[in-house]
């Protein structure tokens, strides 16, 4: 597979769990400039509250817990996202935990540039890279699709 380009429009998906929309909401709203420049997707509880609160144009997908997660997961798996701001809680336990770490997982896997708390959003949405063009690295995985499975 041909490494991806980010483009100078980023693609970024917005998701917080219950207990940090808050601080993603705030965040966005203190980014709002910078973030209006963008093509945005969050879940869906989260992007209302990106719309209502921030004013942001969004791109609500399913609640996180009915798919949502899943859904942006596809979107990295597909080349379809740049970047992933998952304000996620470590102390609360999730119906869809797996989801969750599978979103996380999809994210390292492809090499998408992810901030899980409000200090590293910071540091990505300021970096000089966000208003350019960026050649995202992909890991080659052909040898392990190409892998023998007995009995295939």
């Amino acid at each position: 597979m041909k490494n991806p380009t980010i483009g100078k429009v980023k693609r970024i998906a917005l998701v917080a769990h219950d207990l940090r929309k808050e601080i993603l909401v705030e965040w966005a709203g203190f980014n709002k400039e910078t973030l209006i420049q963008h093509k945005l997707y969050a879940t869906g509880t989260t992007g209302r509250l990106l719309k209502k609160r921030v004013g942001l144009e969004v791109t609500s997908l399913i609640s996180g817990p009915l798919g949502g997660d899943s859904q942006i997961g596809a979107m990295i798996a597909e080349t379809r996202l740049d970047f992933l701001f998952f304000f996620w809680d470590p102390l609360a336990a999730q119906p869809h935990d797996p989801d969750v770490k599978a979103l996380l997982r999809l994210a390292v896997l492809w090499n998408i540039p992810m901030a899980c708390n409000r200090a590293t959003a910071d540091f990505i949405i300021s970096s000089e890279l966000m208003n350019s063009e960026y050649e995202r690295l992909l890991v080659d995985y052909s040898t392990h699709i190409q892998r023998k499975i007995e009995g295939v």
